[in-house]
């Protein structure tokens, strides 16, 4: 049985119930690209909000990060993962969360106990040593030599201040070695396979601590590194996620994996990956921006690492390569199923973009080369930059011509862009148990009336794609097949603003989905709803599925302005939008 079916089956049994995944990419939350964590669309319900399937949770979880894109290509790190998870809100505690971890590890996935460890939180100045995980570990028949404490690696915090606690990290040791007696966590042989984290208090912006009078837990483990330790691999590629995926570009490439790894690694990661944002019900297309840029960097890594495999990239590879990805997940996610076309026509179009792009980067590397001088390190990084050269394809026409390449010139040039992007990017990738704030709770009610302004205006069948929420701004995509007139945009703003003025109130309710949608309620994407939903009602103007949050009055809002208008993508139209203080 599938490590995914075997985790639910478990959880189920006790007492959980299993939510949908949520779409890979977020709605309403500014403070990055894509779900990193299992925890991430669980944020209101760990804050307070009440859940509408109870207080015991499970569910696996599609996950996307890119922080760390160019350690792609050893034997463990991916961009796309599988997170499983379950989720105490304000139910059972430390006692039981340990003991069903312990019982799923080694009853029913069959570890064997003397292959475990595990680290509990030391305790610090403020926060007490973690005695209830210690003693609920001897407890279970884990040695004390087996129980690390440790103080930085096991106290979780989202940001500066909010919710915190201890958490305790389960360890896998993954080596034919002799297994030590006493563990030790900087030994790379023991791998964390599952966290737990215990949400007990509160932080303050001064640093004081409080007991949480509701206390949480968040637990986490990945399918791809737990799967390659249950069946025996040091190499994630080689366990039965990836072996098919890897037989597959050995057989089109007619190279063997050995001496091939990255390259071969690299392309069934970033296909893979890609498959899940294209059919996201999000509709991203390859662009040069957030999500988009992250899309297209990811095929064009993919094809770039085709053709150093020698692979004709004008061939449909990545389409047996996608469909055999489709096939494998389909069970689980339906967007795969409903998208299918949609994720191929994607990968095809880019492909065939970015293989004239590959030309004129071979005319350039022409023209560069011309004089037969060394190529240095600036002119590298703008081969690579600007028409995607990567540094081996660089080095590899060099040596054919009998000139070298300034490597280390071209890596500090690298260090560079990557320094940019990382602090371009800060506030896209942080993530936790930021965001809601008072303004941005304002501008999710604002998205619902500006939704139900553009059905008037526009037309009915008038849908939200996206949104994106920041406590400066909101921006708002819509199907709609033109570019909104002056007066479209006018009348769209004076609707919105005459709901504010009306003082609406917002009414929350939790029913079925199937009696959520026969009651005329909108929801973006209905397939990632469990079967009891919330809905959000504003006068007679707006009914929707959300998850919040909202004002409880639109007379709350201020004054809407539309500041832009433009094309987002094929069909796809977007408004950035403004409140102000009357």
């Amino acid at each position: 049985m599938n490590l995914k079916d075997i985790y639910i089956n478990f959880f189920v049994s006790k007492g959980h119930k299993q939510i949908p995944s949520a779409p890979v990419v977020p709605e309403n939350d500014p403070s990055v690209l894509f779900n990193t964590a299992g925890m991430q669309p669980l944020i209101p319900y760990l804050m307070g909000q009440s859940h509408p399937y109870g207080t015991r949770l499970c569910d696996y979880q599609k996950c996307i990060r890119t922080n760390d894109l160019e350690e792609v290509g050893d034997v463990t790190h991916h961009t796309f993962f599988e997170m499983l998870g379950n989720w105490s809100l304000g139910d059972y505690f430390k006692d039981e969360s340990i003991e069903w971890s312990f019982e799923l590890l080694t009853k029913h996935i069959n570890i064997p106990v003397e292959r475990l460890a595990v680290t509990v939180f030391a305790g610090n100045d403020v926060i007490p040593f973690d005695e209830v995980s210690y003693n609920k570990w001897l407890s279970l028949g884990i040695s004390e030599k087996r129980i690390a404490k440790t103080v930085e690696d096991n106290f979780w915090i989202a940001g500066e201040s909010g919710p915190c606690g201890p958490d305790t990290e389960i360890f896998y040791f993954r080596s034919e070695d002799e297994i030590p007696e006493s563990f030790d966590p900087e030994d790379s042989r023991w791998v964390e396979i599952w966290n737990n984290v215990f949400m007990q208090y509160h932080k303050d912006n001064n640093g004081v601590v409080t007991e949480l009078p509701k206390k949480n837990v968040d637990t986490g483990m990945g399918v791809e590194r737990t799967t390659a330790i249950l069946e025996g691999v040091n190499d994630n590629y080689l366990s039965s996620i990836w072996k098919d995926v890897i037989d597959l570009i050995v057989s089109i490439s007619g190279l063997s994996y050995e001496g091939n790894e990255r390259s071969m690694r690299i392309i069934a990661d970033h296909l893979r990956t890609a498959v899940f944002i294209s059919a996201d019900p999000a509709g991203i297309k390859p662009s040069n921006t957030d999500q988009g840029y992250i899309l297209r960097r990811l095929i064009r890594r993919a094809i770039r690492h085709a053709k150093t495999l020698n692979i004709d990239i004008n061939s449909d590879w990545e389409e047996k390569i996608a469909n055999l990805i489709l096939d494998k997940y389909q069970d689980y996610y339906k967007e795969l199923v409903d998208n299918r076309e949609v994720v191929l026509e994607v990968l095809r179009n880019e492909k065939n973009k970015f293989s004239k792009t590959l030309e004129k980067g071979l005319r350039e590397f022409e023209k560069v080369t011309r004089d037969g001088k060394d190529i240095d390190g600036e002119t590298a990084f703008h081969l690579f930059d600007t028409y995607g050269f990567p540094l081996e394809l660089t080095v590899e026409l060099a040596n054919e011509r009998n000139l070298k390449v300034d490597e280390d010139g071209f890596a500090i040039k690298f260090k560079e862009h990557q320094e940019k992007s990382r602090t371009a990017s800060a506030g896209k990738f942080k993530g936790g148990l930021a965001g809601n704030s008072e303004v941005e709770t304002k501008y999710h009610t604002a998205t619902h009336l500006l939704n139900a302004a553009l059905k008037v205006v526009v037309g009915p069948d008038v849908h939200q794609k996206g949104s994106n929420i920041t406590d400066e701004r909101m921006r708002f995509d819509f199907s709609c097949d033109h570019k909104l007139s002056d007066e479209e945009k006018q009348r769209a703003e004076e609707l919105v603003n005459q709901w504010i003025s009306e003082g609406l109130d917002v009414v929350v309710e939790e029913m079925p989905k199937e009696e959520a949608i026969a009651s005329g309620a909108e929801c973006m994407f209905i397939e990632k709803y469990p079967d009891i939903v919330t809905v959000y009602s504003i006068g007679d103007v707006s009914k929707e599925l959300c998850g919040g949050p909202h004002v409880k009055n639109t007379s709350e809002l201020g004054l809407f302005k539309i500041k832009k208008e433009e094309a987002s993508s094929a069909g796809v139209r977007r408004i950035k939008a403004v409140l102000e203080e009357k």
